[in-house]
């Protein structure tokens, strides 16, 4: 149950705004991948800047390694599509775009941020609820965003079974990837004691 619909709602309104922005951003720079990076850079120089370093709670460095497991679990998991054949970045020099580890570092940054805002208006806001939570927003958000960008051309996936572009194999693999981050870092709340909304 939600305590506030309508509030709930707003706030998933606005966190697509904010995937369809950066898809169109990333769709139309597509050819200049350095761009694309630079802008993701500084995007995540201004979160870590805003919420790691000056706030007073310094819990705050589980996003941190949040985004830094997120990026290098991504890094890892394009690697081995672009490679092996799955998928292909169009427009680019490079097999694999500079600005492909930013987007996963900035896509936890966004899950993180959108359930940290979310688990307040869950009437139980219990364990079970908040991965229930988390595994809907990370089945449906990627995938909206990935619709947007293939569509507009910045890749293409080979796996069969597709929805909008977006095979079957992503939804899974989008989905372990971040759950598979989310389990490490409430382990990390837990063997540590640090309180976080989203993790414990």
């Amino acid at each position: 149950m939600i305590t506030n619909k309508k509030v709930f709602i707003k706030e998933i309104l606005i966190a697509l705004g904010k995937l369809i922005i950066a898809g169109v951003l990333i769709g139309l720079l597509k050819k200049f991948d350095i761009i694309i990076a630079l802008l993701l850079v500084l995007k995540i120089f201004y979160n870590v800047s805003t919420e790691i370093v000056k706030p007073e709670n310094k819990n705050n460095w589980i996003l941190l390694i949040g985004m830094l497991l997120t990026g290098f679990g991504g890094i890892i998991g394009e690697t081995w599509g672009v490679y092996n054949g799955y998928w292909e970045y169009h427009e680019v020099s490079r097999e694999i775009p500079l600005w492909v580890p930013f987007a996963w570092m900035l896509a936890f940054h966004y899950l993180y941020k959108l359930e940290k805002n979310l688990i307040p208006y869950l009437s139980k806001q219990t364990q079970k609820n908040k991965i229930i939570l988390a595994i809907i927003l990370a089945l449906i958000l990627p995938v909206f965003g990935e619709v947007i960008t293939i569509q507009l051309g910045v890749w293409t996936y080979y796996w069969p079974y597709q929805i909008f572009g977006v095979p079957l194999y992503a939804f899974l693999c989008l989905v372990f990837v971040h759950m598979l981050v989310y389990y490490i870092l409430h382990f990390i709340c837990k063997k540590y004691k640090i309180d976080d909304v989203v993790y414990n």
